[in-house]
């Protein structure tokens, strides 16, 4: 499953001054990011991987061969501080059958929490200099598994499929192809989607880079924190269509549902592993420069020493990206979305050896190799859901990574 470059892990965590603009410290090579509002880690290089099998026990692999990783660390870490020490950068795929899930314990991590920077480093290299990065050029698009009149007819039979109350809800996902002139540099990705986005979590991990404005949870000691989005509508073209089409969004029967179920499915999945659990009544408006969302942040305390990673396990695949009931749910769309999903809509973050760590759902992300990338979006389908509306939402999201990829 694994392969320690860097056995036994030596790691050293130190107090550094500010370093300001983190992502621009990244070198050219596989960077990994975590970064909101400026805050967050960056890392580079390799001490640890794992490739973590599949299966519905994946997330138990992967506590245990973190756990042993670092319990025969030598660890001196003067910061004390969630995501100080070893850290180790992970994403899942959506499916637990796919392959791709993997956890990369990273060479050097530079990092900034509420008004502290300090910079971890596994072994006698200090890291690489970073070098400025390339813009891709001129970009070209292609239909990914399905062209939009397909994906739109897929989107009705769903509906129909939902009628018949064979299900609540359904998420379907659509891809789109880019091909640049040159390689993509992630680098120049984080770099507008930290700027245009900083609201959201900008992320890179093998590849997957995007910036997900869904946060599956943070845990801080036995403290976690989910922040559910389900329901959606476009910004509108002016200040008060964008008030109008928020009021409209909130008062959407169809959405309020849509939202419901999403938040019930995590109350459900927190609820066992909890002893105190608070889920607001209402959802709020959140809003971003694309995009608006119902939004429910649900805060809870762990009844006993639980990992970040177990309570991942717990969660997903929550109704917002898979949806009610789940195993329905997943067999439609395993059979109308026709594509495996990769990371996209699996579980992104990091966790540190305390098993503390922030992890959130890939939203908004492109699969990037070389001078290829693959974008993804996703729609909640419901029985009120029309096609070509769900389709002009999937676009909307869409043009998040359009944007990074063309500034």
């Amino acid at each position: 499953m694994s392969v320690a470059l860097i056995r036994p892990l030596v790691v050293r965590t130190v107090a550094v001054s500010n370093p300001r603009d983190l992502l621009a410290r990244l070198p050219d090579a596989a960077p990994y990011a975590w970064i909101r509002h400026g805050d967050g880690l960056v890392g580079w290089g390799e001490a640890a991987r794992a490739v973590v099998p599949t299966g519905p026990g994946r997330f138990d692999r992967a506590r245990d061969w973190l756990s042993s990783l670092f319990d025969g660390a030598r660890i001196d870490d003067e910061v004390a501080m969630p995501g100080s020490g070893p850290v180790a950068f992970g994403s899942f795929t959506f499916d637990a059958a796919a392959e791709g899930s993997t956890l990369v314990v990273p060479r050097v991590v530079l990092a900034r929490r509420a008004g502290r920077s300090w910079l971890t480093t596994i072994g006698d290299d200090s890291g690489d200099l970073a070098t400025p990065p390339a813009e891709p050029g001129r970009i070209r698009y292609g239909d990914g598994t399905l062209t939009a009149p397909e994906w739109e007819h897929r989107v009705a039979q769903a509906v129909r499929r939902i009628k018949t109350g064979a299900l609540d809800k359904v998420v379907l996902a659509r891809d789109l192809t880019a091909t640049a002139d040159r390689d993509i540099d992630p680098r120049v990705l984080l770099a507008r989607l930290a700027e245009r986005y900083p609201e959201c979590y900008t992320f890179s991990v093998g590849g997957l880079v995007g910036a997900t404005p869904e946060l599956l949870v943070r845990h801080t000691g036995k403290s976690i924190e989910s922040l559910v989005l389900a329901g959606t509508t476009t910004r509108g073209s002016g200040a008060a269509d964008d008030a109008a089409r928020g009021a409209a969004l909130y008062a959407s029967a169809k959405d309020r549902h849509e939202h419901v179920c999403a938040v019930a499915s995590v109350q459900e999945a927190l609820a066992p592993l909890c002893s105190a659990l608070h889920v607001p009544d209402r959802p709020e408006l959140l809003v971003l420069p694309n995009v608006q969302h119902l939004a429910t942040r649900v805060t809870g305390r762990l009844s006993d020493g639980a990992s970040v990673l177990d309570v991942v396990a717990a969660m997903h695949p929550t109704a917002a990206v898979g949806g009610t009931p789940t195993g329905a749910a997943l067999g439609v769309i395993r059979e109308l979305e026709g594509m495996d999903r990769g990371g996209y809509a699996g579980p992104v973050g990091w966790i540190d050896s305390r098993g503390d760590g922030e992890w959130g759902i890939a939203l908004r992300s492109a699969q990037v190799s070389g001078r290829r990338a693959r974008l993804f979006a996703g729609c909640g389908i419901m029985a009120g859901s029309d096609p070509a509306a769900e389709l002009a939402e999937a676009q909307a999201k869409l043009r998040v990574m359009q944007y990074a990829l063309e500034g």
